[in-house]
């Protein structure tokens, strides 16, 4: 991957594994200054030895969140890339815990906007004012024929909205708030027999994310920068 014209300082959440991981190795790989999260940082072992700095996050405790607020305090961030998520195709309506569905919302809708606010003061202080909210086409409304997903879907969905809600009202301080679906990944989530690496298909979504401007905001986009259906 080239080498960024304009480094840009990125925090990418559950940068661990899978895509978070592929998006800290391309953007580190290109000069970006990288701040990583993971829920375990000292299991974080397929980070070291990157130019990055690691933080603690679990995005289901509130005082996590709070407290890499405070340690990133002054500090400008021009990209946050929410990615860190959970998901399973998990039983059918008839026999879903709704545990599973709050914790799924706690984690993949909550989780982001809760972080999002509490880093807005670093992003009005970056150049890019850019919020990367990684969804899913399994959180399209519109396109849900056939059910499954359900906890994931609702998350996703909620993420979605979330996503919208914050482009209208962060607009007139030209912000970037997009939701992007990353394709089907060969993760942990997405299975063996996905179609896409996470390093391509992050690939991808950085080729979409450097030409994006402001005029873009509270769009839904795949990893090619296609739309897709709310």
């Amino acid at each position: 991957m080239p080498a960024s014209k304009n480094p840009a300082a990125c925090l990418v959440t559950g940068a661990n594994r899978g895509i978070g991981l592929a998006f800290a190795r391309a953007l580190a790989a290109r000069g970006d200054r990288v701040i990583a999260t993971a829920r375990l940082p000292g299991k974080a072992s397929a980070l070291a030895g990157l130019p990055l700095r690691l933080e603690k996050l679990d995005l289901a405790d509130g005082g996590s969140i709070a407290g890499l607020a405070r340690g990133l305090s002054g500090e400008p961030i021009d990209v946050l890339i929410n990615n860190a998520g959970i998901g399973e195709a998990g039983p059918g309506f008839a026999e879903i815990a709704m545990t599973d569905l709050e914790e799924a919302l706690r984690v993949n809708a909550v989780g982001p906007a809760a972080l999002t606010q509490a880093l807005l003061s670093n992003l009005l202080a970056g150049r890019r004012r850019m919020v990367v909210n990684l969804s899913s086409g399994l959180g399209s409304i519109s396109e849900n024929r056939s059910g499954g997903w359900i906890a994931y879907r609702a998350s996703k969905a909620a993420l979605n909205q979330l996503t919208r809600t914050m482009a209208a009202e962060l607009k007139k301080d030209r912000f970037i708030c997009i939701a992007m679906s990353p394709g089907w990944v060969r993760t942990d989530m997405g299975g063996p027999g996905a179609s896409l690496s996470p390093e391509d298909s992050v690939a991808a979504m950085l080729k979409v994310l450097d030409r994006l401007t402001p005029s873009d905001t509270g769009r839904f986009l795949d990893h090619r920068g296609k739309e897709v259906p709310w």
